[in-house]
């Protein structure tokens, strides 16, 4: 019989040319992971390690394939000289133990430095420091082990610049004071933001599932948005600052703003056909890739030993200048921003690849 070329990892993996799909397993502990490394012509591939009990190993597979992509453009778009790349844990996080973190460091080793890992969703500092304890090839450590902390302070100052080149780029003027902005999702990152908005007298509407992170904002001026109620008004800016996907066919039908621009990372349903309905309904969209790159910035200094918070903040507020580029890219080619910002990640590549 013949290979099935619907179901073949090659065919999966041939379109955005991955490098490499490592499949890991012990099944003593129950550890089934994915690493994904997609591109390293520019460097080592850096991109964080989440847990998720996924439906099945197949969408595990795409989210690693998405994912890694996602973190050679953001790099690539961001300066530096890394590439991209994603792990998945498949399971349950409660699953986890030291015996559990160590023993998926030990495949990471096995990559001998051509994929450095970070937290992600549903892993820890804990998690983290136990990787180290096997393995050099990660970042985004705390202070006291030798990193730059947490990255949201960075992610936070690189969305609200791209904010800012946005609202430059449709108005000739960057000032925020009086937008109407909302920002969905305020944890670690879109609280930071609200913080940035707040500075410069925006209206600032916040929405979150999570009530706890609502009450600590409870001391700032804001206006509280039910679920619900999110797209029930006019935004200058719709921030998505919470989990992917949220800007899909259905959440677009009621979305009435002018900017969408975020932290949260693959906010679009699909990069197809939401980009033409962008254009459609006049929405400057900033793709999420080149918008909240603070993050990898931070991870990228500490992989090469250059501990220095300040550089890590200046390089995150040229990202207004990194949007900047990709609006007037987009305006001169008649393309989408999101291809645009694909565009540019893929010309860095291809010629320091002739180097």
């Amino acid at each position: 019989m013949g290979i099935d070329e619907n179901n073949s990892v090659f065919k999966k993996i041939k379109n955005d040319n991955h490098e490499q799909i490592v499949f890991c397993n012990d099944d003593k502990i129950g550890l089934k992971a994915i690493i994904g490394i997609h591109n390293t012509v520019l460097g080592p591939a850096i991109g964080g390690t989440r847990m998720w009990e996924y439906r099945s190993d197949e969408e595990a597979l795409k989210d690693v394939i998405n994912l890694s992509k996602a973190m050679s453009y953001k790099s690539s778009l961001a300066g530096l000289n890394a590439g991209g790349g994603k792990a998945v844990i498949i399971g349950n996080p409660n699953i986890k133990s030291e015996t559990f973190i160590k023993r998926f460091a030990d495949f990471i080793n096995d990559l001998n430095g051509k994929y450095w890992t970070a937290q992600d969703v549903n892993m820890t500092t804990q998690d983290i420091i136990w990787v180290k304890e096997k393995t050099k090839f990660v970042v985004g450590l705390p202070k006291e082990y030798g990193g730059l902390g947490d990255s949201s302070a960075p992610t936070a100052l690189g969305v609200y610049m791209g904010i800012k080149s946005a609202i430059n780029h449709i108005s000739g003027d960057s000032s925020l004071k009086e937008r109407k902005i909302l920002v969905q999702g305020v944890g670690n990152v879109g609280r930071k933001l609200v913080d940035h908005l707040l500075k410069e007298d925006a209206k600032v509407f916040v929405c979150d599932i999570n009530k706890n992170n609502i009450n600590l904002l409870s001391d700032k001026k804001i206006t509280v948005i039910e679920p619900e109620n999110i797209y029930d008004r006019h935004y200058d800016i719709i921030s998505p600052c919470a989990l992917g996907g949220t800007i899909n066919h259905n959440s677009l039908k009621d979305i009435n703003c002018n900017i969408i621009a975020g932290a949260a990372n693959n906010q679009l349903e699909n990069d197809n056909e939401i980009p033409d309905i962008f254009i459609n309904k006049n929405i400057l969209y900033i793709p999420d890739f080149l918008i909240n790159a603070g993050g990898i910035i931070s991870v990228y200094h500490e992989q090469i030993g250059d501990i220095d918070s300040k550089k890590v903040m200046d390089m995150s507020e040229s990202i207004y200048d990194k949007v900047t580029s990709v609006l007037k890219y987009s305006d001169d080619n008649n393309l989408s921003t999101n291809a645009s910002a694909i565009q540019l990640a893929k010309n860095r590549i291809l010629e320091n690849s002739k180097k």
